[in-house]
């Protein structure tokens, strides 16, 4: 494969099989101001995360070779980039497979090339840095989540956590006790643009727990709200 120039400009992989669709994708996120490859190849993408470090990756689930589920495994093995999943399959368990691997976000097919964008835009919105007065370490019994390092610990282990998860916690600690609702924690974590189903937010909070060792039937740290949605609780 070529070596490739980095650039200044935030970049997104596009990663798919079907070309007028690429085409189309790059089209758009281009006319947006973003520096955007692509390739139709799963091994390929997975070496191109790795020598190009983008920012987000739009990966379609139904890759031939290798499907962008173990695409994206081998993808959060090296790398923290925002993962969109591209599907076009109806069923719920394929949306739930690859976010249980590590994608931040998805989108079934057909879709609006200006939704993805979208999509796009609110992941990079996610990717600035904090201020000085966001900068604080918040704990909650034995977990304590670093917002400048993006750090999380569990008493004395580091989490490893994607960015999605990262900032669904933080959402949740540096507000404990408070209720949050599915719609709050979406325009929170993934923008005000973003349109879809609002249990994606659960699935994310199953990863979650299961990363923290919190087990939702008996919570040390995330409980669920009844017809709302989560909180976190500080005491063990």
């Amino acid at each position: 494969m070529a070596s490739r120039t980095r650039t200044e400009l935030p970049t997104v992989l596009v990663v798919d099989d079907e070309a007028p669709l690429v085409r189309l994708v790059q089209e758009y996120l281009r006319r947006d101001g973003l520096c955007v490859e692509a390739t139709g190849n799963g091994p390929d993408a997975v070496q191109m995360v790795a020598e190009l470090e983008p920012t987000v990756v739009v990966l379609d689930l139904g890759l031939p070779g290798m499907d962008g589920v173990e695409v994206c495994r081998r993808i959060r093995t090296f790398s923290d980039c925002y993962v969109i999943m591209l599907t076009a399959r109806a069923d719920e368990v394929d949306r739930l497979i690859g976010l249980s691997v590590g994608a931040d976000d998805y989108v079934t097919k057909p879709f609006s090339p200006r939704e993805l964008v979208l999509r796009v835009r609110a992941m990079l919105r996610r990717s600035r840095p904090e201020s000085a007065a966001e900068r604080h370490r918040h704990r909650a019994g034995a977990l304590m989540v670093d917002t400048s390092a993006r750090e999380v610990w569990l008493d004395d282990s580091q989490v490893e956590l994607t960015p999605t998860e990262f900032e669904l916690l933080s959402a949740l600690i540096t507000e404990p006790g408070t209720a949050k609702s599915r719609r709050e924690l979406i325009t929170k974590v993934w923008g005000e643009e973003w349109i879809g189903d609002e249990h994606l937010v659960d699935v994310h909070i199953g990863n979650l727990r299961r990363k923290i060792h919190d087990d939702p039937a008996w919570p040390r740290f995330i409980h669920t709200v009844r017809g709302v949605g989560y909180k976190l609780r500080t005491g063990e």
